[in-house]
This record gives C-alpha cells, structure tokens and sequence, in this order.
C-alpha cells in the first residue's frame, strides 16, 4: 500500500517520549449502536420514534413522548471472534464479557394549562463504546523490520546513542531499541559515515546477506467508555418535540501488546536473534457533550427527526510501561572493547525514567454527528397498546478527521500534537452510518427487525473498514411491566499496524471480527 503517513507524523513522534496514533482517536468516535434491547433489536434506529430512555443518547426530543414514569435496566453478554489476516497467514481469537445497555429512570408528566402540555426528565447510563477485544496476527517478512522506526527517529535526532538513552526528547521506545543494541550503528558500503540501522537488517545492508523475520503481534484490549446522560424535553400539544441531554463519558481503556521478531533466515551468526516488545497502556478521563433534537409529526403516522451532537471535550491521562528484550548473538558493539558481547539485553522504562512508568495528561475532541431521520407508525393513536407497530430508519454524518488533539497545559508546547492532528486530516475523512429497523405487536407481544451500517472511516482505498449490525428481538409488555430481549450480530472490518515506517511502505494486518450480543431490558412503569 502506499505510505499514508507523512513524514510530518514521524517526525512528531520522534519529540514525545510515547505517543497517540490515529487509531487511538478512531476508537473515541467509531462507535456501536447502543440503546435497551427494545431499540438494539431495531438497529438502533430511533432517532424519529421516541418513547424510549435511549432518546437521551440520539435525539432527546424523544423523551417528550413519556406520560409516565418508567425505570428500565440493560444489562447484555457479548462473545467476539476476530480473525486476522497477516502477510498470508490467518488467526483467530476469542473473547466474552459483560456489557451495559441504557439504563435509567424517566419521568414524564402533563400539563394541561400549557401549549407545551408535556414535558418529561430523565437521568441514564449506557455504554457507548466496549474496548473487549483479543487480536493476533503473525507471518513472515522479507520487506521491513519493526527496528526501522526506532533506528530513523535516532538517525533523525542527531544525537549520538549515549546522548539518546538520557534524552527526553526521543520516544521511550527507541530509547530502548539503542539500549538493548536492536537499533544501532553501521558502516553501509557507499557511506561517508555510520548508519544507524536496525539490527534485524544489518547483515542485509552491510553485507548483502539475506533477510527474512518471523513477526507475531498479539494484542488484548479492556474498558469501555461509560455515559452518563441528564435530558429534558417537552411537547407542543403533541405535533412538535424539542429536548437537550448533557453526557459525561467516562473513559477506562487498557492495553497489553506484545510484539515478537525473530530471525527466520536459518543463519545464527547474522548479528540478530529476536528482539520482543512488551507495552502496557492505560487511558482514564471524562469528558462533557451536549446533543439537542427536534422531533416533528406533520401527521399522525409520520414522524421526522433532527438531531446534533456536540463533540466530547476530553480530559484524559495516559500511563505507560514498556520492556524491550533483544538478542544479538556475537554482535560485538564497540570496537574499543573486542570481547563485549551483549548478546541477550533486556530493558524497561523504568530504567531509563527515573523508576517509574510514564504518565501524562492531554485533551482530546472528537467529532459532531449530525443525524436525520423518519418513522412511520401503523395505527398512529395515543394508547400505544392498539399500535401495530412501526418502521424507522437513520442517517447519521460524522467527519472523522475532524478528531483533535491538545496540550492539557495550556501554556505548552503543542507542536507534538499539530504533527498528529494533520496526521488524522491525512488519515480519516467523513462517512454515513445507516440504521433502519421495524416492529410487529401482537397486543403484548411484540417482534422486531433491524440493520445498521456504518462506513469507512479511512481515506486511503487500500484501508477498509466497517461495521454492520443484524439485529432482532421480542418484547412484552402488560399492565405497566415490560421486558425486551434483542439479538445482536456485528461483522466488523478493520486494520492494525504492527508498526510503521516514514520511508516505504507500511505492512498492515486485516482484521474481521464477529461479535454475538445478547440484551435484556427488564422494566416497570411507576
């Protein structure tokens, strides 16, 4: 594929001890649809439908449709298997978890004095993102070396490799690279001076030999983000529907990485045996955001939505360890002492950060959505129980590349982040989500359909990625008790890098993943 990165993003990265990538904004705006099992089993489409606590994190317009009081919980089980696809070579992995659909309280009442004759308040929580997942990938490589990065960030910088190790300046991990020999320096035939290259392809580049390496990559990921969601809406004598929601995420997000490379050349005097890098990575904050909606019915069973969702302004800090082990066989590193050996090195930040793991704070903004949507209703009437059901559908723009980065430190230097920020623009672009979805009642009993598609968030055509949901459910409702069940199946396309280059081409994995969800939303009106 061709080198999507520039080499403005290297060099960002190359001033900032350890990093974002624009993946890590990706998973803060490419999200699932959520809701109770009610609306989970319709493809989340109810943006125009209203009459569920969900509104509060769609269109809260829909709020206003509540005469009553309910309570509702959603708790859910998921079971994910992804399968990744690297350099020919396939693999798979599972994962179960629990999950926690809308839940929450909603309180409707009347006023008959007023055009805006009802009115309703609600106070819920849901999971808007799940970052459960298992990852795998392995293959050969005869094309790059993960020691590329860290050996043309030091090449870059100047500096000598004694200057390099105490320098704040150049990322953790090339730090350890230079300290555990994988990335160091060689005379290259045609060269005034010493390269700095990556031990893996040395005997390559200085003496034409062979290369070839074994890369596997393994990554387990945990957390979620959390919302919190207060809303209000009222009605004007039920043909108008306006209302607000303020949300307050909460981010828990935790990752474990390990990434292999080993010689597969069959040659053990190369100077390269393996190196291996493990890291582990968490992401906690909160955030704030405001969605306003308009519902509208220009007659009985027709309903049209509009709603807006302001970007989440993000507070959040990052913790970060890492250890690098490399082997280097007889590779004798300095030429003032002849028999020192490394041969196997093993190092962690700690080591080179005064004793502990790494931490820093940041501020992050991800994308408005705007939302359109209609539903139609059969046997539009105000006792919903002689209803026969509905049909609805969304369509939802969100500009992926507008994900921004920023110094928490207001007085800081943010030239680290502008280098990320025009890496996204370069990376993303804006996409549609769909959902449509439709309901049967059977006086109680009611049976529900639904699909969604989300699109391909990534600019270069090479990239693919998507999502699409195949939803259905029952529900019962009587004598103001309810309970909902939904099935969910969720095919999703993806990418990972195991690492990247500034100079050639990036290899990357495809990762398709299958996700089973099952939601029960139990509830009663009061």
């Amino acid at each position: 594929m061709k080198n999507i990165f520039l080499v403005l993003l290297f060099s960002a990265l190359s001033i900032h001890s350890f990093s974002q990538i624009p993946e890590d904004a990706l998973k803060f705006s490419w999200f699932r649809p959520i809701g109770t099992a009610r609306v989970q089993g319709i493809g989340g489409a109810m943006g125009a439908l209203g009459g569920d606590i969900t509104a509060n994190y769609i269109n809260p317009a829909g709020l206003a449709f509540f005469k009553t009081n309910d309570f509702v919980i959603t708790p859910g089980f998921s079971m994910l298997k992804n399968k990744s696809t690297f350099r020919g070579d396939v693999r798979s992995d599972n994962k179960s978890f629990f999950d926690l659909g809308t839940s929450g309280a909603v309180f409707g009442f009347n006023d008959k004095y007023s055009r805006w004759n009802g009115k309703a308040f609600s106070i819920a929580v849901s999971q808007t993102a799940n970052f459960n997942s298992n990852i795998s990938y392995a293959g050969k490589n005869n094309f790059s070396s993960y020691g590329e990065q860290y050996a043309a960030e030091v090449a870059g910088s100047g500096l000598s490799l004694d200057d390099v190790l105490n320098s704040p300046s150049i990322s953790f991990q090339s730090r350890l690279a230079v300290y555990s020999f994988l990335a160091d320096t060689a005379t290259l035939s045609g060269n005034s001076g010493p390269d700095v290259i990556s031990m893996a392809m040395r005997d390559n580049l200085k003496n034409g030999g062979s290369f070839l390496v074994n890369q596997q990559h393994n990554i387990q990921t945990k957390g979620g983000i959390t919302e919190l969601a207060i809303g209000f809406a009222a009605t004007n004598q039920d043909k108008v529907y306006l209302g607000g929601s303020i949300g307050i995420p909460i981010v828990n997000y935790q990752k474990h990485s390990v990434f292999r490379e080993s010689d597969a050349t069959g040659n053990n005097n190369n100077d390269f045996n393996y190196s291996e890098l493990t890291e582990d990575a968490t992401t906690k904050g909160i955030g704030v955001n405001l969605k306003l909606g308009l519902i509208v019915k220009p007659v009985d069973q027709l309903r049209l939505g509009l709603a807006v969702h302001s970007p989440t302004m993000y507070g959040l800090k990052d913790t970060y360890d890492a250890s690098m082990t490399t082997d280097v066989e007889e590779y004798i590193p300095y030429a003032d002492k002849p028999t020192y050996k490394p041969h196997t090195t093993t190092v962690n930040v700690s080591t080179i950060n005064g004793g502990t793991a790494a931490s820093y704070k940041y501020n992050m903004v991800n994308p408005w959505r705007v939302l359109v949507s209609g539903a139609y209703v059969l046997s539009e009437v105000e006792d919903v129980t002689k209803q026969k059901g509905f049909i609805t559908a969304d369509a939802e723009y969100v500009n992926y590349k507008s994900n921004k980065y920023s110094i928490a430190d207001q007085n800081g230097d943010n030239s680290y982040y502008d280098g990320v920020n025009k890496a996204i623009k370069d990376y993303y672009k804006s996409a549609f989500n769909f959902r449509v979805g439709g309901e049967i009642k059977f006086t109680t009993v009611m049976a529900r359909l639904g699909f969604a598609y989300y699109g391909n968030p990534y600019k270069d055509s090479e990239l693919k990625g998507s999502k699409m949901f195949i939803t259905g459910g029952l529900g019962y409702r009587n004598k103001g008790m309810f309970i909902d069940v939904a099935y969910v199946l969720g095919i999703n396309k993806d990418i990972s890098f195991p690492y990247r280059l500034s100079d050639k081409a990036n290899t990357f994995a495809m990762v398709n993943g299958n996700a089973g969800t099952i939601s029960v939303t139990g509830g009663f009106k009061f």
